[in-house]
């Protein structure tokens, strides 16, 4: 069983795919995330803010790289404050801290200050990206999973695992149980970007890939039940 870990959601996950937050899937990854905590399990959480702004996608529109990835962090920003009103709706404490100065949204980021949340039992939603462009939620959620010291990185996508190709594409497609990192470089697999996936490697931080859309595969996990696709 992990004792902490840092469990990575997409914007689009919690939009349903769909532009905004959905408030079922919002209560459902509440419901899941309280039960993991009641077991014990420190979480901190990076979200993506794809279901609002992804920077990228303004560069098409006349928006300058920086200012689009600016208007992503701001995005993480709403929806980690939407996760944490419905994780306090179900009796479970969270706090969101930001990788830039935004109070009274949000205190910010500091390792110290997180792992004494952390150890109180306190959700820790990590929100801002790292607080610089050109970089990820997922470069975002290796960095924290390394500076928290955390047992894994869990990726929660709508894919329950690494794949010899894209599923949703390729029928024939093979599902790995694990896997190592070299392999996944060698057969240009997408898990996680490559400035993500350098500093999960050069840090030995595990990747786990699963589908957290199943509602009790995040408790099945952090078991150590054989659930998604572990990279190591």
């Amino acid at each position: 069983m992990y004792k902490r870990i840092l469990l990575k959601l997409s914007g689009e996950s919690l939009g349903g795919g769909s532009f905004g937050l959905n408030s079922d899937i919002l209560k459902s990854y509440a419901r899941q995330i309280k039960s993991i905590v009641d077991n014990g399990v420190q979480v901190g959480i990076v979200i993506g803010g794809g279901n609002i702004f992804r920077g990228l996608k303004g560069l098409g529109d006349g928006v300058d790289r920086v200012t689009g990835d600016q208007m992503g962090m701001l995005a993480t920003v709403i929806n980690s404050l939407g996760l944490q009103s419905a994780l306090t709706s179900v009796g479970c404490p969270a706090r969101v801290m930001t990788s830039i100065n935004m109070a009274p949204v949000g205190e910010i980021f500091a390792k110290n200050r997180a792992v004494e949340y952390l150890n109180s039992g306190t959700v820790v939603i990590i929100a801002g990206g790292t607080g610089n462009p050109f970089f990820t939620t997922d470069t975002a959620s290796a960095l924290r999973a390394v500076e928290l010291e955390a047992d894994v990185l869990l990726k929660g996508t709508r894919v329950d695992g690494v794949y010899t190709a894209d599923p949703e594409k390729d029928p024939n497609a093979v599902k790995f149980d694990k896997i190592s990192f070299d392999e996944v470089i060698n057969r240009g697999l997408k898990v996680m970007d490559l400035t993500a996936f350098a500093l999960c490697k050069e840090n030995k931080m595990p990747i786990l890939v699963f589908d957290m859309d199943n509602e009790g595969n995040l408790e099945k996990v952090t078991s150590g039940e054989n659930i998604g696709t572990l990279v190591e």
